[in-house]
């Protein structure tokens, strides 16, 4: 087992930056053999994102968090969990600059685009209601961490609804990308090594993860930086890069649905690192020790997807510096964010 008490803050820093470059790699990696699993089984792009990207890109976050929850330090594994929410909706915006045909918003539009988001901001609603009443527990957790994983699968099912017999569609333009159907004929050897390897790459994913929180521990206590700005920022947005890697792999290949998919089911996946901190805080509720940054950042991440759902359904074709206005004040309010942050 490793020490992680006796190494000192450049050898945090080095295992810091080691695992982040480990979780960035695999995301391109796993976005390939997403895409494939895709044409296999016919889940379609959107599904892919929401469910099997979001939840293994994510792999490195959870660990993050219920790592440094467990150890006792909540507010590094909260911080980690709204702080990845708000980068990874960020991450869209870099994605629609590379897409140089139209907004991603205008793009990328649907039904279940539009759903994810809505989904989204009624589980961190749920997390405003745990953080109002942090002193109610049931086993040393907060009913609302139950209902959190509940509303999350009830989200799914919806998307998946909405996907399957779609009450509307966006209207169609030339630059309208539709999320892929289809399904592709694989051999069981093909099959075989294709589950293999995405399996080790999400092991390597965890591990990494795992690695990082240690690290970032470690760093919060040479450096004299809070957790929540380690965990807010620099944890946050290294286990985010899966993500970010998945949105722009993804757009270049033309698969729209799958880059806003990712995201915003990545988003609401993370939503549940909060539930699973609850779980591993030996101290009582996570909640009860929430700070008024914590609910910052959920305020925030409100505002940056509420910007964001207003972009998809306004569906500008062509903005600033090829990025619709919406994204334009979605980077504009996360850099304030920061700044703000790093200020208190």
């Amino acid at each position: 087992m490793l020490n992680f008490d006796s190494w000192s803050l450049s050898m945090s820093i080095i295992a810091f930056l080691v695992s982040g470059s480990i979780i960035g790699v695999a995301g391109v990696l796993l976005t390939i053999r997403a895409e494939r699993i895709a044409r296999i089984t016919g889940l379609g792009e959107l599904l892919t994102g929401a469910i099997l990207i979001a939840a293994i890109n994510s792999l490195a976050g959870l660990i993050t968090t219920v790592t440094a929850a467990y150890n006792g330090h909540a507010s590094l594994a909260i911080s980690n969990s709204l702080g990845g929410i708000a980068a990874q909706t960020v991450f869209l915006v870099l994605a629609d600059m590379v897409y140089r045909k139209a907004n991603l918003e205008h793009a990328a539009a649907s039904e279940s685009n539009l759903l994810q988001g809505v989904v989204l901001i009624v589980l961190m609603a749920l997390l405003v209601l745990a953080m109002a009443k942090p002193e109610i527990e049931v086993f040393k957790m907060h009913p609302v961490s139950f209902l959190i994983v509940a509303a999350y699968v009830a989200g799914l099912y919806l998307i998946h609804q909405a996907r399957e017999q779609p009450m509307w569609r966006p209207r169609m333009t030339k630059e309208t990308i539709l999320d892929t159907e289809g399904t592709a004929q694989v051999s069981r050897q093909g099959i075989l090594f294709l589950c293999l390897s995405f399996g080790t790459l999400a092991l390597l994913v965890g591990v990494a993860g795992w690695v990082l929180a240690h690290a970032a521990i470690s760093i919060t206590l040479h450096a004299g930086l809070s957790e929540t700005v380690v965990g807010g920022i620099f944890t946050a947005i290294t286990n985010s890069l899966p993500e970010l890697v998945v949105a722009i792999t993804a757009v270049r290949r033309g698969a729209l649905a799958l880059a806003v998919g990712d995201i915003l089911g990545g988003n609401a996946f993370d939503i549940l690192f909060v539930s699973a901190a609850d779980a591993a805080y030996r101290n009582g509720s996570i909640y009860a020790v929430i700070t008024m940054t914590e609910i910052f950042w959920v305020a925030l991440t409100i505002l940056l997807v509420g910007i964001l759902l207003l972009g998809l359904l306004r569906r500008e074709k062509h903005g600033i510096a090829n990025i619709g206005f919406e994204s334009f004040l979605v980077l504009v309010f996360y850099i304030t964010g920061i700044f703000v942050l790093l200020e208190n």
